[in-house]
């Protein structure tokens, strides 16, 4: 990009009066200095001075170029035990349970190279407080800070629009447990549709949607469970690579029905250039493996098949 601009010139140019300079102090060094051991001294200082910061930035280029052949090597080694695997469908799934949330995600953790956390993964938050929060459906606008609320949401699947409008979402409730009192709750929603108007004139229609919440006995809970977790390694982390997986759990066999382990890399290597945020960048950018919707929800609707109106 810098060679499509002035600032490539303008480096060219820097670097050939640089070059012009040292050249110019050789000549005199030769010409002027009359005897052979002053001359030679002078050649050697003349050659060093200049020379030190060309070399310095062939080895730090050496060095940064070798540590992101590492990184890449690593990664490659890595993926190969990346993917899905699905032992098991269940259709006509009504609820889930979410065997652990998402934490809130702490202020600058896309700076921080091994922030504990399975950033291969896309989702929003743990959940807050339940409330009101409102959807935008024709921006198709989730909650950004709601975990939970996600599998209440549907997706780019056929009738996901239906379903949602219906009451129903991916998934009718979601279970989990509240760390902060014990209590098991079981999520919902009720739905709203607004009708805006502005002067004469109606815009689209408007959805607000409050998530509620009640206490569920835990013999009550759904049969299968979601959880995940971070599966980086320091070494991982070290070559700026984030590894996380997502299970699937039959909770009355303790079966693993479904994982989903997958691998993520930022292909600059922490750069902090233009306030480049790493993990946030390869997270929109970065190359993963496998290449797939990075959500949980794309691949829990996989294997626990939500139920149809």
């Amino acid at each position: 990009m810098i060679e499509m601009t002035w600032v490539g010139d303008a480096l060219r140019w820097v670097g050939g009066l640089y070059w012009l300079l040292a050249i110019g102090a050789l000549a005199l060094a030769i010409t002027k200095i009359k005897p052979m051991a002053g001359k030679v001294i002078s050649v050697a200082a003349i050659v060093a001075l200049f020379g030190y910061l060309p070399i310095t930035a062939a080895l730090e280029n050496k060095k940064a170029t070798d540590a992101r052949k590492a990184a890449w090597v690593h990664f490659e080694m890595r993926c190969k035990s990346a993917g899905e695997k699905i032992y098991k469908t269940i259709d006509e799934v009504e609820g889930i349970y979410l065997m652990k949330l998402r934490p809130p995600k702490k202020q600058g953790w896309s700076e921080d190279q091994f922030y504990p956390d399975d950033l291969f993964s896309t989702d929003g938050n743990g959940v807050g407080e339940p409330g009101i929060f409102r959807e935008n459906l024709a921006q198709k606008r989730p909650h950004p800070d709601t975990y939970i609320s996600s599998f209440l949401w549907p997706q780019n699947s056929e009738g996901a629009l239906e379903r949602y409008l219906a009451g129903a979402g991916p998934y009718r409730y979601v279970d989990t447990l509240d760390e902060r009192d014990g209590i098991n709750y079981r999520y919902t929603r009720n739905l709203f549709n607004l009708r805006k108007r502005y002067g004469d004139k109606f815009i689209e229609d408007a959805f607000e949607s409050e998530l509620l919440r009640s206490p569920v006995s835990q013999k009550d809970n759904p049969r299968y469970g979601v959880t995940w977790a971070d599966i980086s390694t320091q070494e991982d982390r070290t070559f700026w690579i984030a590894g996380g997986s997502i299970k699937i759990v039959d909770l009355e066999t303790n079966e693993v029905i479904a994982e989903r382990i997958g691998f993520l890399i930022d292909p600059g290597q922490g750069n902090r250039g233009g306030a480049r945020s790493p993990w946030s960048w390869a997270q929109h950018y970065g190359q993963r493996c496998p290449v797939t919707h990075p959500t949980t929800l794309a691949f829990v609707e996989k294997v626990l098949k939500p139920k149809r109106i």
